[in-house]
């Protein structure tokens, strides 16, 4: 019996469509898939550059900080001049000093690069003792040079003192006098206004004891002579330098943890959303009716 041989029986458009339409659907969430995947990478690859690049600034930035010397030509290492009180002070007893002695006397401070902190005398505060020949014939003058170095450098702070005078008063010394009396060179160094100041008013004195002038009538409660106050610890100075530089490498290393946290929750959406995409393909894959054979 012959059987004859045809087509087989026709789908219909709903029959292709249903079995074409997954395939477009498994096409269309792969392509979005890779084209999210893409983006996901790239925002990552640009995440980590900008983290990679500050932190590199910041190490630099902590580095200049750490070897930069301190600005200002010696940062924090100016030498601090009398207080007002002390020089108004020391000018009084050394007018007392004149009246009695015929002398004038005074001082001048300086510092390092600075050659005029503070100066002053009889004749008033600011004003030179050789100023004024007239007036001052005979005069004798304390000079103090402190310089202060910065933590960072090698060298330490030092000072030194000596008295100049009109050369009417040999033979007198002047520097066993003032160490005799506490105003060494370390003195000078802790409180450089203060010392001065003191050695100014302990010239009519050793003038006094040497035979050149007659002894000044001493008040009753001189004020020339303050106490001095136990100084602060004023601490390292190398970070007080460097402040600045330290602020902004905090600021720089807070942006690069901040890009490093973006960075990673960027990563964990990327590997998030592939895992669900995966999982989708997979699910419409096993919907997706078997071929006929």
């Amino acid at each position: 019996m012959a059987v004859e041989s045809g087509p087989g029986p026709e789908q219909s458009p709903e029959g292709r469509k249903g079995t074409a339409k997954p395939v477009a659907d498994r096409r269309e969430g792969i392509g979005g898939r890779l084209t999210r995947d893409r983006r996901a990478a790239r925002r990552a690859k640009v995440v980590a550059f900008w983290a990679v690049a500050l932190l590199v600034g910041t190490i630099v930035i902590v580095f200049v900080a750490a070897t930069w010397p301190g600005g200002d030509g010696g940062g924090g290492t100016a030498v601090p001049p009398p207080e007002a009180a002390e020089r108004a002070d020391t000018v009084v007893l050394l007018e007392d000093a004149y009246r009695a002695q015929g002398v004038c006397y005074g001082w001048h401070l300086q510092g390092g690069l600075v050659p005029r902190v503070s100066v002053g005398s009889n004749l008033g505060d600011g004003v030179d003792v050789e100023s004024d020949p007239t007036r001052c014939r005979r005069w004798v003058k304390v000079v103090a040079d402190v310089t202060y170095t910065s933590e960072s450098s090698e060298s330490n702070d030092y000072a030194s003192f000596w008295v100049t005078s009109s050369g009417d008063f040999p033979g007198i010394d002047y520097d066993t006098g003032l160490t005799r009396l506490g105003l060494s060179p370390d003195a000078f160094i802790d409180d450089p206004g203060w010392a001065v100041c003191r050695a100014a008013v302990f010239l009519p004195l050793l003038v006094a004891e040497a035979g050149a002038a007659p002894a000044v009538p001493v008040r009753a409660e001189p004020s020339a002579a303050p106490t001095p106050m136990s100084l602060p610890d004023p601490g390292d100075d190398f970070w007080r330098d460097r402040w600045g530089y330290l602020v902004g490498a905090g600021g720089l290393f807070g942006i690069t943890v901040v890009l490093l946290t973006v960075g990673w929750f960027e990563r964990r959406h990327q590997l998030s959303a592939a895992r669900v995409a995966e999982a989708r393909a997979a699910a419409r894959a096993a919907r997706r009716p078997a071929p006929k054979r």
